[in-house]
């Protein structure tokens, strides 16, 4: 599945990753108190708004506070997402610091009590999932909360989880622990649960060959997703035993591009989208043959015209061997 990216995973990267085989898609992080205010506003249909051709998708909502954070996940269902995702792995410092996120994984009880709540106030048929690492931080104390929390979320109901390889403390330095994905998903699987593993999938043959060491049930992508759809056709593509696909022409990966930003630019408008479309651009353009010049073009567009131009200048009018000018 396409995992929950903050400030990326929004409805437009959503649907292509959908429109490129992700079976399922989760929307980037919302913290309970902006779902709660956010919904009574416009500006909703940015963040909430779920249309025929999202399904099935999720919503992933962060807090500390179970009276906020069930109805916000309440609200996420009203607004029809399929399942909701409990964040206990979010790392950033400001998040840590309020008790939410990461947090809950030094704090087992605080953390089975919002689970329970949660699981409680839905709706029998929404599936409850949760987001984990692999714990705080490296002390013999923390770590052995992973598997007090896995045994608890199961015995309440949770349907699966999601398990980071990196403690807490780690954020995104290092490598992914790829072994205590292994162990917790034997640990999960014993006790009837489903579990998927995260962290470093940055291609489909990676992907592919860690859930063949590792027996989880599937994976969430994430970084390796952001301007890269092509990664779920690639791992479809293996999974079924069928040879790896081409990476994408320079004409294809312009086509890909524009649908992207004709699905942002409907959302948002251009002067939004040209801010939320630049970070997914600079990830299209590792593809191209001259990806340095390319990126710097995407940094400093400002128009549609000028937009167009470098279409033209680096797609349209490129060969395949050089790109460019």
């Amino acid at each position: 599945m396409q995992a929950a990216l903050s400030g990326y995973s929004d409805a437009p990267m959503r649907r292509m990753a959908k429109r490129f085989g992700a079976p399922f898609t989760l929307c980037e992080v919302f913290l309970d108190q902006f779902v709660l205010n956010v919904s009574k506003k416009r500006k909703a249909r940015f963040y909430l708004a779920v249309k025929e051709c999202d399904h099935p998708c999720g919503a992933q909502v962060m807090g500390s506070d179970p009276n906020e954070i069930v109805p916000a996940a309440l609200r996420l269902v009203e607004f029809g997402f399929d399942l909701i995702d409990l964040n206990f792995a979010c790392p950033v410092p400001k998040v840590l610091a309020r008790g939410r996120g990461g947090a809950l994984m030094k704090d087992v009880p605080r953390a089975l009590e919002i689970a329970a709540r949660v699981r409680d106030a839905l709706p029998v048929q929404i599936p409850l999932t949760v987001k984990l690492r692999k714990s705080f931080d490296d002390s013999p104390e923390n770590a052995e909360h992973l598997f007090d929390l896995l045994d608890g979320l199961f015995r309440l109901g949770v349907s699966a989880v999601t398990l980071h390889g990196r403690t807490v403390r780690e954020r995104y330095t290092g490598v992914a622990d790829w072994e205590i994905v292994r162990r917790a998903a034997e640990f999960v699987h014993a006790r009837g649960g489903k579990m998927l593993g995260s962290g470093d999938l940055f291609s489909a043959e990676t992907a592919l060959k860690r859930m063949a060491e590792t027996n989880v049930d599937g994976v969430a992508i994430a970084r390796g997703a952001i301007g890269n759809p092509w990664i779920f056709r690639d791992l479809n593509a293996l999974y079924a035993g069928e040879p790896l696909p081409s990476p994408p022409s320079v004409a294809e990966q312009l086509d890909v591009i524009r649908e992207h930003w004709s699905l942002s630019e409907d959302l948002y408008g251009f002067r939004r989208a040209s801010t939320e479309m630049r970070k997914f651009l600079l990830k299209y353009a590792e593809f191209h043959p001259r990806k340095e010049e390319l990126r710097m073009a995407f940094v400093k567009f400002r128009s549609v015209d000028e937009l167009e131009r470098i279409f033209k200048v680096y797609y349209e009018t490129a060969d395949e061997g050089k790109g460019g000018l």
